[in-house]
């Protein structure tokens, strides 16, 4: 079994920690720090773990945290979280592409919908996405999905003003 992992931070005693977690607004980092007063009194890992209701390992973390980032490593941090499908360079490019409108030699269609944006995308950047996803790409690049309605050609004849009788 390894040694016990030492408080070696020294600007708070155990009624200090106490103090500071009183001034805390996240309720996860009260509970982290707590257990950190309790090894300060004296106590031991595992009572203070078992007393805080976490395992004597997860202790151990929480301590080697506070060693090396203080009061403020014992706050929940923020996951990353996924790369985006696409690089803000593509979502340009998409972006002008969307503007520019499709070419019925090479497109095969005369209007983007998102189903056709979205075979356009899987064929440029070998992204596979579903269509609402393309649908809410459009909205963040300030496109909308609305399409003018079909008109007739025969109302596009321009009616000249009645000549005076």
């Amino acid at each position: 079994m390894g040694l016990a992992v030492k408080v070696t931070r020294d600007e708070f005693t155990a009624s200090g920690l106490r103090a500071a977690s009183a001034k805390c607004t996240e309720g996860v980092q009260v509970r982290r720090i707590l257990p950190l007063a309790l090894v300060l009194e004296g106590r031991s890992r595992s009572e203070a773990a078992e007393l805080s209701g976490m395992d004597r390992q997860t202790l151990s973390e929480w301590v080697h945290r506070y060693n090396a980032e203080g009061i403020a490593g014992l706050k929940s941090r923020k996951s990353p979280g996924r790369e985006p499908f696409l690089t803000e360079a593509q979502k340009a490019e998409l972006r002008v592409l969307v503007i520019k409108g499709p070419d019925p030699a090479i497109h095969k269609v005369v209007r983007w919908r998102c189903v056709d944006l979205r075979a356009e995308v899987a064929r440029r950047w070998s992204v596979g996405v579903h269509e609402n996803t393309i649908g809410a790409w459009l909205g963040k690049l300030g496109l909308t999905l609305l399409q003018p309605r079909p008109v007739h050609p025969s109302s596009y004849c321009i009616c000249r003003p009645k000549a005076p009788s």
